[in-house]
């Protein structure tokens, strides 16, 4: 089986039933009653241009007319096709129409810069590539030395002369499944590593990895056809598509918001009666601030229906699961760790039931299994700190064309993650950091991610990143680059009181004052810290012991 066949069969069941939302807010819509009422009377809720929606049945319609659209361009079974939208209606119909012409879909970071566009395209041999108009001003300068794509369509208006109307073209295409057949093993994505250790690397995946992140998916949450999930991160990412890929398995309505902020949030879980929504760290830190400083009144929303907030795509500290129970009591809380290379989240996952153990990446997800190893790649005793290693049916082929870095990461079946972690008395596994982000201070390993969680209690540290620096006698040092809650005034002097419920060689021997980079999934962007702080000029407070 593969996931296009899900596609096919919400259509013809449940046909007529929304599939996909597009929610566009800006801050000047008005209302006359407030979000909770509107969404309470049905008929008081006016009609919102910035809605646009669309049915299984002309999901799966739009599919096959960009399929048939590519086979009738010569398309062969193993083609890559770009795709570079922003988060749209149309990104997921035309993901699936690669997918039913037994193409190889390549979605690409939509924060890439002209030159990262071109390494990524050449890297993955794309031949077909499809556009929107954000990127209009990256693609031309560029557009003329990538000899190898040798289609470009365009969605949206005013398409550059290079590009051809994509979604005009697909009008003059059939709606119906094109002739192919694909398999298990037929390849079908290519996504590419989230670059935060340097240039991206290109992950093959199969349609048996698609699949199975289906099924682990709505094992892991129990998506039903009532359910309605709310999809903020980019679709670029396996984060976001692959945990909507429990709504496609259960047939389920998904919501895709564009733009975040904490009313944002709100209105859409309201107007669209949202009960899932997967969060990054930083979003539900800033919910949680905008309640705490009185921005958003949490009375003037329908909230009740809510029934699963679950996070992930970095290390999520206690201290904020904690504060968001306080506020929302009655919501399940689960957290998934996974990686590009393994399809996305879910090879780890904690499970609604194991909110006990928060703190905790959790146990091995549905079908995979998990160990903790060393440098040998023996087992580590309990309790000790090793590389977490996992296994199952999501792990990728291979990083494309570069067979020495996927010997170095894939050894007998497993998936050797580069994270370290450690496992307690129950088989919950506790992410320590990563292991290329350990900071080796006078022959001491110190982990970012423990120092980053202790400060993030102090209640005036929004966000928080803690790495290593050269130093002449102790090989590195710990500096911690904190990012102060709006409002506030923190001195040095504060964190060094607050550093001393640490051991003393944990405790950071800088503090830089300046905010948190991240990329859009989340996670911190620590090379770029090392290389304004390693390599640039700071003045800095020098902290003593």
């Amino acid at each position: 089986m593969v996931i296009t066949e899900f596609l096919e069969r919400n259509a013809r069941l449940y046909g007529d039933e929304t599939a996909l939302v597009e929610l566009s807010p800006t801050e000047e819509r008005d209302r006359a009653v407030t979000w909770r009422e509107a969404s309470l009377i049905e008929s008081a809720r006016p009609d919102a241009p910035y809605r646009r929606a669309l049915s299984w049945r002309d999901f799966d319609r739009r599919a096959n007319r960009f399929a048939n659209l590519l086979l009738s361009r010569g398309l062969e079974r193993g083609t890559k096709v770009g795709i570079l939208l922003m988060n749209c209606l149309e990104w997921l119909p035309l993901y699936f129409g690669i997918l039913k012409a037994g193409g190889v879909a390549v979605p690409l970071n939509f924060r890439y810069s002209s030159d990262e566009i071109k390494y990524c395209l050449e890297l993955a041999d794309v031949e077909v590539l499809v556009f929107g108009p954000e990127f209009v001003g990256r693609m031309d300068p560029i557009q003329n030395s990538l000899p190898q794509v040798r289609t470009m369509f365009f969605v949206g208006r005013e398409r550059p002369a290079y590009a051809e109307d994509g979604l005009r073209m697909m009008s003059f295409c059939s709606s119906s499944a094109p002739p192919v057949a694909l398999a298990e093993e037929d390849y079908a994505a290519i996504y590419f590593s989230s670059g935060t250790t340097g240039f991206p690397k290109a992950i093959l995946h199969n349609h048996l990895s698609l699949l199975s992140s289906c099924e682990t998916e709505q094992a892991h949450h129990g998506q039903t056809r009532e359910d309605v999930f709310l999809c903020i991160p980019p679709l670029y990412h396996t984060g976001a598509k692959m945990h909507w890929f429990g709504s496609l398995i259960s047939g389920s309505r998904a919501v895709l918001l564009r733009g975040v902020t904490p009313e944002w949030i709100l209105r859409a879980v309201t107007e669209e009666k949202c009960t899932i929504v997967w969060l990054l760290v930083p979003w539900a830190q800033d919910l949680l601030d905008a309640i705490d400083a009185g921005k958003v009144e949490l009375n003037n929303y329908l909230l009740e229906q809510w029934r699963l907030m679950h996070i992930g795509a970095q290390p999520v500290p206690p201290s904020l699961i904690k504060r968001w129970k306080k506020v929302f009591p009655h919501h399940q809380y689960d957290t998934n760790y996974g990686l590009s290379e393994s399809i996305g989240p879910g090879c780890v996952h904690l499970g609604v039931e194991n909110i006990r153990k928060v703190g905790a990446i959790g146990v091995p997800g549905y079908r995979w299994e998990a160990k903790i190893v060393d440098e040998q790649g023996g087992e580590v005793p309990q309790g000790e700190i090793g590389e977490l290693a996992v296994k199952g049916r999501g792990v990728m082929l291979c990083y494309y064309k570069n067979p020495e870095a996927t010997a170095e990461i894939l050894k007998d079946g497993w998936l050797y993650t580069g994270d370290m972690a450690r496992m307690d008395e129950d088989g919950f596994i506790f992410l320590v950091d990563r292991k290329k982000d350990v900071v080796i201070s006078g022959g001491e390993n110190l982990y970012p991610v423990q120092i980053e969680d202790f400060l993030r209690k102090y209640d005036k540290i929004k966000d928080v990143a803690v790495i290593g620096l050269p130093d002449p006698r102790l090989g590195e040092i710990a500096a911690a680059i904190i990012e102060v809650k709006e409002g506030m005034d923190c001195t040095e002097e504060e964190i060094v009181e607050f550093c001393k419920g640490l051991p003393r060689y944990k405790r950071p021997r800088k503090i830089i004052f300046d905010p948190v980079p991240r990329n859009p999934t989340g996670k911190i962007e620590k090379p770029v810290l090392r290389e304004k702080y390693c390599h640039g000029r700071l003045v800095e407070a020098q902290i003593s012991n």
